[in-house]
């Protein structure tokens, strides 16, 4: 497995490898990634080995860091041809990132069965640059297929992307009597910005747990606010004397995302590649806030692909003001049964079984399935 940089890329990667490992248990398990990576924490934590490539994305801007990358980028796959050697795979699968690059390349050209997913509904440089190469493109949204239209329709796969388990496995009806939520509270709000969180959206919550969850004692919310600001944002939680309020929960970060997702009417949260998925697996409608910070506008173009389908309700940043998320929370919840038809919309958006789609690909890839290449 190859992929790393971020928790979109890694994440992926390791639920591909949960599945094996769980289909084939003696099966051996190897990453490739970055020293600087979220791969460093999340895959020996994991369990598995992790080998590292020295690569580099590019500046945006003409960089003299730029030289570099490229000079990396041209001598990267010789390191990963060593390791691609040590460890002997039966295959190698990249999930993005550009350690993808040298370690898909390296493989390729060793004869190796070679597969790569996107999970974004923009493929990233990396992933188009491998279009050649691999026998196998994995994608998670439907449209993501006509930017690569290069590629052969047979050498892609309309798969999904795969998530951690749990997630859409849990009825409404029993995360609510594992949270210990009453009767009495009619719907559950769920937010959150990522694990460092996001200024916007912690402003966004404050807001409305203020003019409307106040107000609204059978509306339970919970807000996850991340690990970066969480003494300034509690401070400010306090002095609004949101903390006497029972339906309303402020929290550092969300452990039992499949428990909380489950539980939820609507969720509200940035709209990232696993996101987006979660929500699809889940059924659960939306309001997505993208945010600007991400290359090629990637998080809004995943939020428009459950927008478009109905199952969710994009706002973008430069179009918050004031009491914008209070009213769509509103008209949303005020609607009996909206948000259950747009969960059942948003579950079109990305398949349910991306786990199994993918092991059955890898087997075939394996077993001399190649005819993609």
């Amino acid at each position: 497995m190859t992929g790393g940089g971020t928790g979109g890329h890694v994440n992926p990667a390791l639920a591909i490898a949960g599945t094996v490992k769980n289909r084939i248990p003696d099966a051996e398990i190897a990453f490739v990634g970055t020293r600087r990576g979220l791969e460093n924490t999340l895959v020996p934590r994991a369990g598995y080995r992790l080998y590292h490539v020295d690569v580099r994305g590019f500046a945006r801007k003409f960089s003299l860091s730029n030289v570099r990358s490229a000079w990396l980028a041209l001598v990267s796959p010789l390191r990963a041809r060593r390791i691609v050697r040590e460890f002997r795979p039966d295959i190698v699968i990249g999930t993005g990132g550009y350690v993808s690059w040298p370690v898909l390349v390296a493989a390729s050209r060793m004869g190796i069965p070679t597969a790569v997913h996107e999970s974004n509904a923009v493929p990233g440089l990396a992933v188009r640059k491998l279009v050649p190469y691999v026998d196998r493109i994995f994608v998670n949204f439907r449209v993501t297929e006509e930017a690569l239209r290069g590629a052969g329709p047979e050498k892609i796969r309309h798969v999904g992307c795969p998530v951690s388990d749990g997630v859409g496995t849990i009825s409404r009806e029993q995360a609510r009597a594992e949270l210990g939520i009453p009767d009495s509270v009619r719907h559950c709000v769920l937010s959150f910005g990522g694990s460092l969180g996001a200024r916007t959206l912690n402003e966004t919550a404050l807001e409305l747990m203020s003019d409307y969850m106040s107000v609204h004692p059978e509306v339970r919310f919970v807000h996850a606010c991340g690990a970066d600001g969480y003494d300034s944002v509690y401070e400010r939680f306090v002095s609004l004397g949101l903390d006497r309020y029972p339906n309303i929960e402020l929290l550092r970060y969300i452990y039992d995302m499949p428990l909380q997702l489950a539980a939820a009417d609507l969720v509200i949260c940035r709209s990232g590649a696993i996101t987006c998925s979660e929500l699809s697996r889940a059924k659960r409608a939306s309001i997505l806030i993208p945010s600007p910070n991400v290359t090629d506008d990637q998080q809004v173009k995943n939020a428009m692909v459950l927008e478009d389908c109905g199952g969710a309700l994009m706002i973008e940043e430069g179009d918050l003001e004031p009491g914008r998320v209070r009213a769509a929370v509103e008209k949303l919840l005020s609607v009996p049964g909206m948000t259950d038809e747009m969960g059942r919309r948003a579950a079109s958006a990305s398949p349910a079984d991306a786990n199994d789609r993918i092991f059955g690909e890898i087997l075939e890839l394996v077993s001399g399935g190649r005819s993609g290449k």
